[in-house]
């Protein structure tokens, strides 16, 4: 994978947001599933852009780790 970065993601529509996020609207992370070069992740706070992209089993491996509480607080 070539493309690490998506400078420009307007044109991009099905982003959901992070299960932690608060219910208040506050920001947090997006990801976008089914884009074909990987997992696309923004700042809600910068919805135009940029997104980073990551390799599918990579983004996989960092949410397991999430889940299972692997980076202290």
């Amino acid at each position: 994978m070539s493309e690490r970065i998506i400078p420009n993601t307007v044109a991009l529509t099905g982003w959901r947001k992070s299960s932690y996020s608060s219910g208040d609207g506050g920001n947090c992370v997006e990801v976008l599933d089914g884009y074909p070069s990987g997992i696309p992740v923004r700042d809600s706070k910068a919805p135009h852009g940029p997104a980073l992209l990551f390799p599918a089993a990579d983004w996989s491996s960092f949410v397991t780790a999430v889940k299972d509480d692997e980076f202290p607080a």
